[in-house]
């Protein structure tokens, strides 16, 4: 058996053992041994889309709604002075989106690095063709880049969204033919769309939602891992979020941390630190793992 596939069969394992432990109360089981050492500043491969980026994605939109969030509410200057920070330590991914309202504070920060050194990825909640055309427009010119790297549909809850939401499907898919995305997907917030994502062939990249107690999660963890194999079975870009269960395991970092490490489906995760302490005690925990 080659060294990589071991690897992926040994994080596959830890990932089974992981949803077999029971938590008690506030404390849980001993943690599994990982297979192997992690870096949030580890290069990473999102699926078959070939956008190389690192391990942990920067998060801009902790309870990010009606174009605010967490993070937005640095400051331009805080928020993008908190992106190179986070560049400087090796990260190399950005995940925006339109509802956080946090375009302007990754713009910013795209002035002083190169362009082609960082993943730029955001979200639209457009439902119309036309809407989602207008959408990369505007979305260019306020992160001031000519192209995405990657654009989700944000969101989807209906199962049926691949049939109910074709044509949007279809001016991202011209988009990634021209050029102005290199990849399209979704971030899913029902488990009927997260089945429906995995179907796919059209989802080249999937925002999750996964932690070890199911906290702000679309299903119990095993049901919604189980998806998530199904997509890095087919080569989908698989990205996790609600990591720390949006603030829930808080005092519990180590070991959600660990179980996303374990479970060997995830491809990247996206945490939103809020300071650079909390960010530079996140890459500490993320090697330490």
């Amino acid at each position: 058996m080659k060294r990589r596939e071991f690897m992926a069969g040994a994080a596959s394992a830890l990932g089974a053992a992981w949803l077999g432990t029971r938590w008690l109360g506030s404390t849980a089981l001993a943690l599994p041994p990982l297979p192997q050492k992690f870096s949030a500043a580890d290069t990473v491969v999102l699926g078959k889309t070939g956008i190389k980026t690192s391990r942990l994605a920067m998060g801009t939109g902790t309870v990010g709604v009606g174009h605010h969030s967490h993070q937005t509410d640095l400051g331009v200057k805080g928020l993008s002075e908190l992106l190179l920070n986070g560049y400087d330590r090796g990260l190399r991914f950005f995940d925006a989106a339109d509802s956080y309202g946090s375009h302007p504070h990754v713009a910013e920060a795209l002035k002083h690095i190169p362009r082609d050194k960082v993943t730029v990825l955001t979200k639209s909640w457009s439902r119309d063709p036309a809407g989602v055309r207008a959408d990369l427009d505007r979305f260019r010119k306020e992160l001031g880049t000519d192209y995405l790297d990657v654009c989700l549909m944000h969101c989807l809850t209906e199962g049926d969204w691949t049939n109910r939401y074709r044509g949007v499907m279809d001016v991202l898919s011209e988009a990634k033919q021209k050029g102005i995305i290199r990849a399209h997907g979704c971030s899913c917030h029902s488990i009927e769309a997260l089945r429906a994502a995995a179907k796919s062939p059209w989802v080249d990249v999937d925002l999750a939602r996964i932690n070890p107690i199911g906290s702000h999660m679309d299903a119990d963890p095993a049901t919604v891992v189980g998806v998530l194999r199904e997509m890095k079975a087919a080569g989908k870009g698989v990205i996790g979020m609600k990591i720390l269960g949006q603030g829930d395991l808080r005092n519990r970092q180590d070991e959600a941390i660990h179980y996303a490490l374990s479970l060997g489906v995830l491809d990247a995760f996206t945490i939103g630190a809020e300071s650079k302490s909390e960010q530079e005690d996140l890459i500490r925990r993320i090697g330490s793992a």
